[in-house]
């Protein structure tokens, strides 16, 4: 058992605008779950011994933070300057994936990841692996020794990249298949049937895609959608058959509550209803979109129109693992439109918001009775500005605004997964 006492704050509803703050709370935690929470005063009351607990008076714990779209090869890529979305692939990105083939290298390279999901506060994550069937293999192995909440899936790519990357449509089939039956399910793992995008598949591939999705409904799904116009019309001259970008996806199964499309910045009226009525998820990757010059998601306009929402750091597009700065960029991306994301909207989308759009609230996202012990505790007094800063703010919002503007890792003191402690020393 491990009892935290500190100031905490969470979502316990679906409204991004009420969440339940105390200035001196306790959790418990026992066997990975969260067994009480509440006001410290309300435990007193009822007898429990306060001194056993750890103690923490300045800091703040939130539930553990959710990244709805990563790229798991794509670290190492991290800041590799100077194109945008097709040449980046091309430059960058895909030499760096063909070494994913490779089981050892991809083993250290998991660990290695992990940790560093983890030291910037990262609890659960929709992560994409290689091509390569070792990639996801090392990618589950690592997050299961390490009790993580972690949805993944080997990318499928048949055409268009080099060959040291491709599949077949029966490979890709098998291999996805294959990893399902083993990893879908076990401890707190989950799998992602993964297209990179339609541009690098095959209307095959797509369909056999479709066929999986059909047979194992329990997965998600996970893709990039309308992310940079040059894809775009590169995408219409693949499959010239379909009306536009979300067809492609749609005309065989791949859009529904599961799916989780990144970016969609450019959707059409069309695309917009129609994913919509559909329930597709759109994941904002806006640290990925500045950086790539891809162009600013209308968070507004999607939000107004019914779409499920999500937020991912998008590395190695994304030029940070902190979701923090992800915070950050989203805000300045809204701004940019004539919209206010504030710290509220942005910490729920975190936390209890990211847990609803990919279907996990039951087990993450908040601090009730029974979710998965699962949280972030943030020490303000590690940034000497941060920690002026916040001494002077009037309301908890106004703290977190600090934090979601100023914050990077440096904040994070420990991350908690499945109630094992991670703790940091707080360097820069």
């Amino acid at each position: 058992m491990r009892a935290i006492r500190s100031r905490a704050i969470h979502w316990p509803s679906s409204n991004d605008q009420e969440p339940e703050y105390f200035d001196d709370a306790v959790l418990i935690a026992e066997n990975g779950l969260i067994r009480d929470f509440g006001p410290a005063a309300r435990f007193e009351a009822e007898g429990f011994d306060l001194s056993c607990c750890e103690h923490h008076p300045s800091w703040l714990m939130l539930p553990g933070w959710i990244d709805a779209h990563l790229h798991f090869p794509q670290v190492d890529v991290l800041a590799s300057y100077g194109t945008q979305l097709l040449e980046w692939l091309e430059q960058y990105t895909f030499p760096a994936e063909a070494q994913y083939r490779d089981p050892e290298f991809a083993r250290v390279a998991a660990a290695s990841f992990l940790e560093l999901l983890l030291r910037h506060g990262t609890t659960s994550a929709f992560a994409f692996c290689s091509s390569h069937k070792a990639s996801a293999t090392a990618l589950f192995e690592a997050a299961s020794a390490r009790q993580m909440r972690l949805v993944a899936g080997k990318v499928l790519m048949d055409q268009n990249a080099p060959d040291t990357l491709l599949d077949t449509p029966e490979t890709g089939a098998e291999d996805s298949a294959a990893l399902i039956r083993q990893w879908h399910g076990q401890g707190r793992l989950g799998y992602a049937l993964t297209p990179r995008f339609s541009g690098t598949s095959s209307t095959l591939q797509l369909a056999k895609t479709g066929e999986l999705a059909r047979q194992f409904p329990e997965v998600w799904i996970q893709s990039h959608l309308s992310e940079n116009l040059a894809e775009i019309q590169w995408i219409q001259s693949v499959h010239p058959q379909y009306q536009d970008y979300l067809e492609s996806y749609e005309a065989h199964g791949l859009v529904g509550t599961r799916s989780l499309y990144g970016h969609c910045i450019h959707l059409s009226d069309s695309e917009i209803s129609r994913m919509a009525s559909q329930g597709g998820v759109a994941v904002f990757c806006p640290s990925s979109n500045l950086f790539l010059g891809s162009g600013l998601m209308p968070f507004e306009r999607l939000k107004a129109a019914g779409i499920s929402l999500a937020l991912g750091s998008d590395i190695g597009g994304g030029t940070s693992i902190s979701l923090l700065k992800t915070l950050a960029d989203a805000y300045k991306v809204c701004q940019l439109q004539g919209y206010t994301f504030d710290a509220y909207e942005g910490f729920f989308i975190l936390t209890k918001g990211n847990a609803l759009a990919t279907q996990q609230d039951r087990f993450i996202g908040d601090f009730r009775v029974g979710r998965e012990a699962d949280w972030v505790l943030m020490d303000p007094s590690r940034v000497p500005l941060i920690e002026r800063r916040v001494s002077s703010a009037r309301s908890i919002k106004e703290e977190l605004f600090v934090y979601m503007i100023l914050g990077d890792e440096q904040l994070v003191a420990e991350t908690t997964v499945f109630g094992q402690a991670f703790q940091f020393d707080g360097s820069p």
